[in-house]
């Protein structure tokens, strides 16, 4: 339970070293999410930070854990590590300051030798509803896949500078610490918030490390881009070849934008999907064949994957379910003490096929894939079935709109209606004539059956701490429905806005 500073790439090493088992904490989470996540794993020991720095305050952490560990009796060692160096609670006799324990250790330490296929690593993610699912991977399994995503999607090697914008509690924290040490790259950590002291603050971190590969989320990109021009412009971009994104798929505005103003239109995007059950991609594109805006170049090798109509047969050229044919490296080994909800997710619509729960498109005529949204998110209005995706990257075209998005809401005539959210640019008012504007815009991109049934304007989304924005929440707490699992949410005052606009 750390911010993304050094010592938690050494503390994850150091667990896999030594055969325990690691559990990565979001640095967000509250005491029920952090106690959740420790009594389902068992935990005897919780390596945690005293707190740290975000928008110049001090985070406490120390606090967190402690009310979390209230109700873990299994954690019987706490290690502290004295990030910013406060005077924290203690409880003597359990805590122990990381500083001091490491003061009389050798530099080296035997390594256990382990099977690839002992446990390594329990990674939870979050449930729509009951309590989070622990993603179990195995030593031969996530740092080989982590490192085979990095060479052959990002063509990372020893040379490289890799900043990602994430953190430890994501799938992406444990790829960035794991892919990049082994094929023997350089990671760059930040704990911050990207517009914090100055919009430019991440990309005066490229510039200052000389970053050759920086990975960001799509909606992060959306959020920079209100900034406009003006704060890349003030910093060397050159060291930059390769630029990633994941996370959620992308609207062409944003994609076009970090590829010519950070990119300058000379170094590719790479999109890449997958999960944290994944250990990594199961998409990606790469810097050999041709991209376009908001593509993948196909399945990463060792994945099978493909796209199946609602019987589980073959499609191209039409939207279907992107599955994975044949078992990979990296693939989670179950839940963790529940194996029949993992069987359940999975494995239940056809036989020995994994469905991923995305929805996606390939291409006839070119072979570029295309990832649409969770197939948990579609829309369907009398009929017709929409990614959320099509219908925010029509809305954030709009010279007004900064970011939307896009959720079905019960109707009794249509199924579904379709009820956006769109958060506005500086200087940009709401309006009733705005919100007609944006209805006839998407009706006349996407078909007058699909016209908007309401438009809302907000202040802000309910997002991850990595910008992703959570649509099943906008969804559920605009019908009034139980928004089930809120521990990944960054920002909560975001909901009642939502709310607000429900009648």
């Amino acid at each position: 339970f750390m911010p993304m500073c050094p010592e938690v790439a050494v503390s994850v090493l150091a667990v896999a070293k030594i055969g325990a088992v690691i559990i990565p904490l979001f640095s967000g989470y509250g005491p029920e999410a952090i106690a959740t996540r420790l009594k389902d794993g068992e935990a005897k020991c919780l390596i945690c930070a005293d707190g740290f720095y975000r928008r110049g305050q001090v985070v406490p952490m120390k606090e967190t854990a402690d009310r979390a560990l209230l109700s873990c009796p299994t954690v019987t060692k706490v290690i502290v590590h004295r990030r910013v160096v406060r005077d924290v609670p203690w409880t003597h006799g359990r805590d122990q300051v990381w500083e001091v324990l490491l003061e009389d250790e050798p530099d080296r330490a035997p390594t256990h030798e382990m099977d690839p296929e002992d446990p390594m690593m329990i990674i939870y993610t979050s449930g729509t509803t009951g309590k989070p699912k622990g993603t179990l991977h195995v030593h031969g399994g996530f740092p080989v896949k982590a490192a085979q995503d990095m060479a052959h999607g990002f063509d990372i090697g020893a040379e490289d500078t890799v900043f990602w914008f994430t953190d430890l509690g994501w799938m992406m924290g444990p790829w960035l610490i794991f892919g990049t040490l082994a094929l023997g790259a350089t990671m760059v950590l930040y704990e911050g918030t990207p517009d914090h002291p100055a919009p430019d603050r991440l990309w005066r971190m490229v510039a200052q490390h000389r970053v050759t590969v920086f990975g960001v989320s799509p909606t992060l990109v959306r959020g920079l881009m209100t900034h406009g021009d003006e704060p890349p412009s003030r910093h060397d971009l050159s060291s930059l070849r390769i630029l990633g994104g994941t996370g959620e798929p992308w609207n062409p505005e944003p994609f076009n934008w970090f590829f010519k103003r950070i990119g300058g239109g000379r170094i590719p995007v790479i999109n890449y999907t997958g999960g944290t059950e994944i250990s990594g991609g199961i998409l990606c594109g790469n810097v050999i064949t041709q991209l376009r805006p908001c593509s993948f170049a196909g399945p990463v090798p060792g994945i099978a994957a493909d796209v199946v109509d609602a019987e589980g047969k073959q499609v191209r050229g039409e939207v279907g379910e992107l599955v994975i044919r044949n078992p990979w490296p990296g693939m989670t080994r179950g839940f963790w003490g529940d194996r029949d909800r993992y069987m359940e997710t999975y494995w239940n619509r056809f036989p020995d096929v994994w469905v991923h729960g995305d929805w996606a498109y390939i291409d006839p005529d070119d072979g570029l894939w295309y990832v649409l949204g969770r197939s948990d998110d579609t829309i369907k209005v009398a009929g017709k079935r929409l990614g959320p995706a099509e219908v925010e990257s029509v809305l954030v075209g709009h010279p007004a709109v900064a970011e939307a998005a896009a959720v079905g809401v019960p109707d009794e005539l249509k199924g579904e209606a379709l009820v956006c959210f769109v958060i506005l640019r500086p200087g940009r008012e709401p309006s009733d004539a705005l919100a007609a504007e944006l209805k006839d815009l998407v009706a006349g991109a996407l078909g007058k059956p699909l016209r908007p049934h309401a438009v809302h304007f907000v202040s802000d989304l309910p997002r991850t701490r990595n910008a992703k924005i959570l649509r099943r929440v906008v969804r559920s707490v605009y019908t009034g429905a139980d928004p089930g699992d809120l521990s990944s949410l960054e920002n909560p005052s975001a909901l009642a806005a939502i709310a607000a606009t429900r009648s």
